[in-house]
């Protein structure tokens, strides 16, 4: 089977706490709700992708336990090809904990469980090879991120990455491997600024040096700025009430992947990023409101 996308990245299941406000130190508050939805940035930017129709594949690592049962059942139920997971008899799968107050903003707590072990040796290389592009996002240990190294420098696949804050915080020198392989870099505005000690408009300008064909900023409420080196657009927000802004960013990163898999230009492409995301936000959880193909077909236009 040949794969348009296969995600590299953390699988966990996530436990999204509705909260009064998001305490400080020393703070008290109190919880509102619980959601609880199978997650991981890499997960959620296949899941979205899957539900327009993608043929998607996954590589990661959960344990044999109900948290890690959820996950692949529920990447399964998306139609995502899971021969590239990973299950162990041992260990706890990830979870992550978060946060979210009444405006949509967020805390998120991980707990990498099994996820810290996946070595690039476990890695299907005949899987890698079957896909047009690979996306990859952060694990917290140092183990799946020398995989995902190694993994850059054999093969030929598109590479896109989405590095969040873990991987930012470890500095330029340290993804530089990475970098130079990437096709399309997909940071926030936070990261771009950890990385360059920049703004997005100059961070991005010296990051399209090292080899980058296209960097895709975003920037939460202001929406997005994409650039590849000989143009570059801010394009705005859709208008959508925030119920929740877990996910958004992953969801972005579907959109602007669909958008290259389509042939669209890179403006096109941030567009439809802004739009994924816009969906995703409506909703309580990463996923939740991902649009089917059906849905997208119907609520977008040019």
């Amino acid at each position: 089977m040949i794969l348009d996308v296969l995600g590299f990245g953390a699988l966990n299941l996530d436990k999204l706490y509705r909260v009064d406000k998001i305490a400080e130190a020393g703070e008290e508050t109190f919880v509102k709700g619980l959601t609880i939805s199978p997650g991981g940035s890499a997960a959620n930017t296949i899941v979205g992708l899957a539900r327009l129709g993608v043929n998607t594949g996954y590589i990661g690592k959960i344990a044999n336990d109900s948290e890690g049962k959820y996950i692949l059942n529920d990447l399964r139920n998306e139609e995502v090809n899971v021969k590239g997971v990973d299950s162990k008899k041992k260990g706890r799968s990830g979870v992550c904990i978060g946060f979210v107050d009444d405006f949509g903003e967020r805390s998120l707590y991980i707990d990498p469980g099994v996820n810290d072990n996946l070595a690039y040796k476990e890695i299907n290389q005949d899987y890698v090879e079957s896909s047009k592009f690979v996306h990859l996002t952060s694990f917290v240990g140092n183990i799946p991120f020398r995989a995902q190294k190694s993994l850059v420098k054999k093969f030929e696949s598109e590479i896109t990455m989405d590095p969040g804050e873990l991987y930012a915080r470890k500095g330029i020198n340290e993804i530089k491997p990475i970098l130079k392989k990437t096709f399309v870099f997909l940071p926030n505005e936070n990261e771009i600024r950890i990385l360059t000690n920049q703004n997005y408009e100059i961070g991005a300008k010296e990051l399209i040096k090292l080899g980058i064909s296209i960097i895709a900023v975003k920037l939460g409420h202001k929406g997005c700025y994409v650039t590849n080196g000989k143009e570059d657009y801010l394009i705005p927000p859709l208008k959508k009430k925030a119920k929740d802004s877990t996910g958004a960013g992953d969801a972005f990163c579907s959109g602007f992947i669909y958008g290259l898999l389509h042939g669209r230009d890179i403006y096109e492409c941030g567009r439809l990023g802004n739009f994924i995301a816009s969906c995703c936000i409506e909703k309580y959880g990463a996923r939740t409101g991902l649009p089917t193909k059906r849905k997208f077909t119907e609520l977008y236009s040019k």
